[in-house]
């Protein structure tokens, strides 16, 4: 595959969000506000019971936001506007009133570290290692870090905030609870996810809406702190470190 897209397709009451943008799914910000569109529409679909949400490609599921953007941004409120680009797809997905489920094939850094943390229920295979490598080029997580402490917890974020350039195992991940299960193939994870998606779907769909606001109780202020944190970023993406840092992949 060759070409970049983001799409829905419902099957068995199951709506299957899939991206993907070679070569390692790092998203720029079209895919990411497409994305955010297409999980607040399998959200107002009454034929949608639960999402899935998944990277094209057997590599990497998502290996952040666009790094050529990311060296682009010249002015603080561009660089806000471009950290919102991850924030609103994880506000989408925790407003979501239907259950999401992460199907991880590949390794997840960064922002792709924080769709997996946002899924209600995450499933991976083994090669599903986890990096948080913003520290290194001097931005920090923060952003992902509500999402990714809530899942994993305080102790095993700042972990793998400070050793920045460590993958960390799918071991590790499940161990810390990002992943429920992990799986030896890609088929093997894929129709796991098909199975549990479609077990859920056969659900009192009410039971499952409110039981989505019960698991994301005590979040409704993120919509401002995940705009407060982009605007952090955004402006330690003009830092004198970070420039240079960046300099290095022009």
């Amino acid at each position: 595959m060759s070409t970049s897209y983001v799409h829905l397709n419902v099957e068995n009451k199951v709506g299957y969000i899939e991206f993907y943008n070679p070569p390692h799914n790092a998203l720029p910000a079209a895919m990411l506000a497409r994305l955010t569109e297409l999980i607040e529409t399998a959200g107002r679909d009454s034929s949608i019971a639960v999402i899935v949400l998944k990277s094209g490609g057997d590599r990497t599921f998502c290996a952040g936001a666009s790094f050529d953007e990311l060296i682009a941004i010249s002015n603080p409120e561009q660089g806000a506007e471009f950290f919102k680009g991850f924030a609103n797809v994880i506000n989408a997905l925790r407003n979501c009133p239907k259950i999401t489920i992460g199907s991880v094939q590949g390794k997840a850094v960064g922002g792709g570290v924080g769709l997996a943390a946002a899924a209600d229920y995450c499933l991976a295979t083994r090669y599903a290692s986890i990096k948080l490598s913003e520290l290194s080029i001097g931005i920090g997580p923060f952003v992902i870090e509500p999402v990714v402490s809530r899942k994993i917890g305080v102790t095993a974020m700042s972990q793998m905030t400070i050793d920045a350039e460590t993958f960390f195992s799918t071991e590790f991940a499940k161990e810390k609870g990002l992943y429920s299960e992990v799986f030896e193939t890609v088929e093997d994870l894929d129709e796991a996810v098909k199975t549990l998606a479609e077990k859920l779907a056969s659900y009192n769909p009410e039971a499952l809406i409110e039981m989505k606001k019960v698991f994301w109780k005590g979040t409704e202020n993120w919509n401002a702190l995940l705009s407060e944190r982009a605007e952090i970023s955004g402006k330690l993406v003009l830092s004198t470190f970070t420039k240079m840092i960046l300099k290095r992949f022009r």
